[in-house]
């Protein structure tokens, strides 16, 4: 059962008791959003709680040198939950925590989760409350050596063509137990992959349900003999995954993006923030999109966003705001269709926040929707209408992401800094890479 109760650390330790809980799983991640996780028995529990434990931070990416490798994981209460997957007799359990300094405690500046709630800090100081609503897309394949698929479903199908039915619906069972709930799933367009969308929840929350939706996914695939991935592009030919990030901000229970007099519904805040996303997206795009693979799925003729623009309807464009429905003013919302379900969450949303944030703060002006298909317009026809595409590749979005003191400010010079740097090193691996591709095609005739 989800421990809905847990808000404070006496309620952990009275539970983890009364439940005979025979271990703790302490979950971060380091910067590029890959899950670390280590265990404590119930006797070091209270110590945790109030002191936080002490690790060795050297060998996290993007944490600290080796001569300053000292570092605090503190659990946070609130995100008590047992872990579905583990035996149940004698269960475990498992809380997310904040890296701290072991010096004075203090925030840590290389945690991704601190960066997020610096973002939703700023966000508090002008009043809102930011709630996101990712839609995560992913492949079940046979094992993780190959993608060979399980079934030719396509977007929508039920089984016999949907092999995945079962899987899906285990993972949800998984999902509630741990608490989050989820609005619906089905099968997605390409072959094998599919989609369990999660109910919009506030930011810090939804980051760290979208990271506990990952290894639910994942370890129960992996225990009904099928391998998941959140891959962006795993099969050449066939569309990628997204990770279409739908998200509102509110002044106490009233959406700030719903204006009733507008032609769109959207309030002047809505507006600006979607322009905040629309300048900056070729700055954020390398947080969002984080891997050599993430472009692979960022190209015309996929259902990818490729092209710098917003409208309504239409799905060919980078932000859509989905039609307003009347008595559902709560509802409004724009969804950011760009990032992939391979980021790290911490830190896209609080590029994502900043962004339209920052349209908010300067008034940015938002130009018309777009509802033509922008894949099949002419490179005039864009550029009349001044749309941008994104970057083609990781070095391009590097480069963006360097210029851009927008990013700099949001994540903070050490996971800015050792970010890019991560990321240099990969492109860099990537390009003198020699493919199969290469050797087929040059070999024979070279």
């Amino acid at each position: 059962m989800p421990c809905e109760k847990c808000q404070t650390a006496e309620d952990v330790l009275r539970i983890v008791k009364d439940k005979d809980v025979s271990f703790i799983q302490i979950w971060f991640t380091d910067v590029l959003g890959i899950l670390k996780s280590f265990a404590i028995t119930p006797s070091e529990l209270e110590a945790a709680l109030t002191e936080g434990m002490g690790f060795d931070g050297s060998s996290i990416e993007g944490f600290a040198r080796i001569e300053e490798s000292d570092m605090i994981a503190k659990p946070d209460p609130a995100t008590f939950e047992f872990i579905p997957w583990r035996p149940q007799d004698r269960p475990a359990a498992r809380m997310f925590c904040d890296i701290l300094e072991p010096a004075d405690g203090s925030p840590y500046a290389g945690d991704p989760r601190y960066a997020l709630k610096r973002a939703l800090k700023q966000a508090a100081d002008k009043g809102y409350t930011f709630y996101a609503g990712p839609e995560l897309e992913f492949f079940y394949f046979e094992s993780g050596k190959e993608p060979k698929i399980i079934d030719q479903g396509g977007y929508f199908d039920a089984p016999p063509l949907d092999i995945g039915n079962d899987l899906r619906r285990a993972t949800i069972f998984t999902l509630q137990k741990m608490g989050i709930q989820v609005e619906y799933s089905h099968h997605e367009v390409a072959p094998s992959q599919h989609e369990i969308d999660l109910r919009y929840d506030e930011g810090l929350r939804m980051a760290d349900k979208t990271m506990t939706y990952r290894i639910a996914v994942k370890e129960t695939a992996r225990s009904m003999g099928y391998y998941a991935t959140f891959m962006p592009k795993p099969i050449f030919g066939m569309n990628g995954s997204g990770m279409h990030c739908h998200q509102s901000l509110f002044k106490g229970s009233k959406n700030a993006f719903h204006d009733a007099n507008d032609q769109y519904h959207l309030s002047d805040v809505a507006k600006h923030y979607i322009a905040g996303l629309l300048k900056h997206a070729r700055e954020i795009i390398a947080v969002t999109n984080q891997w050599v693979n993430s472009y692979k799925r960022l190209v015309p003729g996929y259902e990818a966003p490729v092209y710098i623009a917003w409208a309504r309807r239409n799905r060919s464009t980078m932000v859509r705001v989905p039609m307003y429905k009347p008595g559902k003013e709560q509802a409004t919302r724009i969804e950011f269709r760009a990032p992939d379900p391979g980021c790290n969450p911490y830190l896209a949303f609080t590029v994502m926040l900043a962004a339209g944030l920052e349209g908010i703060e300067k008034k940015y002006p938002l130009a018309e929707p777009v509802e033509e298909d922008v894949y099949h317009m002419t490179l005039a026809r864009r550029a009349e209408l001044g749309i941008r595409s994104l970057p083609d590749n990781l070095f391009e979005a590097i480069r963006e992401m360097e210029q851009s003191e927008l990013v700099r400010r949001a994540l903070g010079d050490h996971i800015f800094d050792k970010f890019v740097e991560n990321k240099k090193i990969e492109w860099d691996m990537y390009r003198t890479h020699v493919s199969q591709y290469e050797i087929d095609r040059y070999l024979p005739i070279l």
